[in-house]
């Protein structure tokens, strides 16, 4: 009975999802479904206890005479959620009160950035953050791992920032490498000889690397003494020690590396080109490619596998066996290099003039501008509600304001006499967007905003959430446990406030891909005995 009491304490709304959107807490605070199957089963495993979100179209608005206003106060959300072990498109957003353009509220999301550039940088992480639009962030330089010219890759796994390295000099070759704070990079060992760490991911819980003999004169650079040939995929093991997972058929370079319907796909860099999915042990099987075109990075998005083009300005979509169709083909444009999932729609980056397109459909693009005078636009990463992207030749951030407009932040590279300098890749970690150059091979981290991560892939099946902005700090709490806790500003000088609809089920990311019940919002700052107190509820859930 305590329990209870304490949390329907400062209740604003209580969606319970039972064959409806209604509020339960007498407020008023009904929402308005659109495309939500609300015969699911809930946590108890009782149908009409919870509301199916497909992840293409649908959400559930509360629109701006809802009775509850966010600003600088102490709020609270919590909700069960399911997913599913397999995908076929990113998980989206949970919830979300966001004005894009103000870049005022909050937003609360599972991040999967498959296409980011050559790696898969972010799977299953729950990520919660506000915004109040008052600065453009602050940056550091998180400093060079051992010799690297080129952060070639990235990924969060396991609650820690890896990236893979190109470091081409004499004795030199490719590393993993781990983010120990303060500019300071653990050493995970080389798992080749060859010169570059080319792709990262996590799969079946375990972080994988693709390997590479980079040829260095496609940046600008001068060519790589070390000759050794890449083309193979490994599995990190911890401590140093890799597991060879064989080569994929001739390749000696690998790109992209996508997770698509519980395997794992590779694409070879350079001749011959090549698909490859993973079939366990040291097996890799050809999936073909379009017209025997090379695809650069592998993208997951509304039921199917995408990859940007290497050899021409291409968007191709596998179609099952060794089959691949060309579903789009940007103007101006010999080479598409990264995607991302942004306010449900699907973006592709492009060179040589740096713009920026939305996938409307097959062969339908909607030009969304250039960034500055740049030539190419790189890696893409949504980060605390706004898209970001990567810019050649002068290794520049820029942030997505819409309608054709970009916000130059910040240039990360000023090595002199040289052509090319990139901001290549991108990862969300510990409230923090950190990007990768060439080739000072340093790493910049920038925070907009207040962020609270989970930086550990998000287990399938159903977990209860609560994401809590306390007077202090956020805090991200998975099945009961506190998972992340980032500090905050004084709320009085930190107003969210703003017009925008309240939404479950759509915000930053994508549509929702899964099932969410029991969603309370609250006026307070839950404390840990509440959060556990509505998790030990789950059998519970629809009374």
């Amino acid at each position: 009975m305590a329990d209870a009491q304490a949390i329907a304490s400062g209740l604003l709304a209580h969606w319970k999802l039972c064959g409806d959107a209604k509020d339960s807490s007498g407020n008023g605070n009904d929402g308005v479904s659109r495309d939500v199957d609300f015969s699911a089963a809930g946590p108890n495993g009782k149908p009409h206890t919870g509301a199916r979100f497909g992840g293409r179209s649908s959400y559930i608005q509360v629109g701006a005479d809802r009775s509850f206003r966010l600003g600088t106060g102490e709020f609270s959300l919590a909700a069960w959620v399911h997913t599913e072990p397999e995908l076929d498109d990113v998980l989206g957003s949970i919830a979300g009160q966001y004005d894009p353009q103000a870049r005022r509220g909050f937003t609360l999301s599972l991040k999967n950035h498959a296409g980011m550039t050559s790696s898969q940088s972010n799977y299953r992480n729950l990520q919660f953050g506000i915004d109040n639009g008052q600065s453009d962030g602050t940056w550091e330089d998180c400093g060079r791992p051992g010799h690297s010219v080129f952060i070639f890759s990235m990924a969060v796994h396991d609650g820690q920032l890896f990236v893979g390295t190109c470091e081409p000099g004499d004795g030199d070759a490719g590393h993993v490498y781990r983010y120990g704070g303060s500019g300071r990079w653990i050493d995970c060992g080389s798992p080749d000889p060859c010169n570059a760490v080319s792709s990262l991911a996590e799969y079946d819980g375990k972080l994988y690397a693709g390997v590479s003999r980079y040829h260095l004169p496609h940046s600008g650079q001068p060519a790589s003494t070390n000759e050794h040939p890449g083309g193979k995929v490994y599995r990190y093991e911890g401590d140093g020690n890799w597991a060879d997972c064989g080569r994929l058929g001739e390749s000696v370079a690998l790109h992209g590396m996508a997770v698509y319907r519980g395997k794992l796909y590779v694409t070879s860099m350079y001749a011959p080109a090549g698909v490859f999915r993973y079939d366990g042990d040291h097996n890799w099987v050809s999936v073909g490619t379009p017209d025997g075109k090379r695809v650069e990075a592998l993208g997951v998005y509304d039921g199917h596998l995408y990859g940007t083009g290497y050899d021409y300005g291409f968007i191709c979509r596998y179609e099952g066996g060794t089959n691949w169709a060309i579903v789009g083909e940007p103007p101006d444009t010999t080479q598409t290099y990264a995607f991302a999932v942004y306010e449900g729609s699907h973006y592709v980056s492009t060179w040589p003039t740096a713009t920026v397109y939305r996938i409307n459909g097959d062969h339908d693009l909607t030009d969304c501008g250039r960034i500055g005078q740049e030539r190419e636009a790189m890696g893409m990463a949504i980060y605390n509600g706004k898209l970001y992207v990567g810019s050649l030749p002068l290794a520049e951030v820029y942030r997505y304001e819409g309608d054709r407009y970009w916000t130059r932040l910040k240039r990360l590279d000023f090595t002199p006499e040289v052509i090319y300098r990139r901001a290549w890749t991108m990862a969300v970690f510990q409230g923090r967007l950190f990007i990768g150059t060439l080739p000072s091979g340093h790493i910049h981290a920038l925070e907009v905003g207040k962020n609270a991560t989970y930086d550990r892939a998000l287990e399938p099946g159903w977990r209860h959430v609560a994401a809590v902005r306390g007077s202090d700090a956020l805090r991200l709490y998975v099945d009961g446990a506190l998972v992340a806790t980032t500090p905050t500003l004084p709320a009085a000088e930190y107003d969210i406030a703003n017009e925008s609809p309240f939404y479950l089920g759509f915000g930053d990311h994508d549509y929702f891909n899964g099932i969410l019940s029991d969603v309370r919002l609250y006026g307070r700052a839950l404390t840990e005995a509440d959060v556990s107190a509505l998790y030990r509820r789950r059998e519970s859930v629809g009374q």
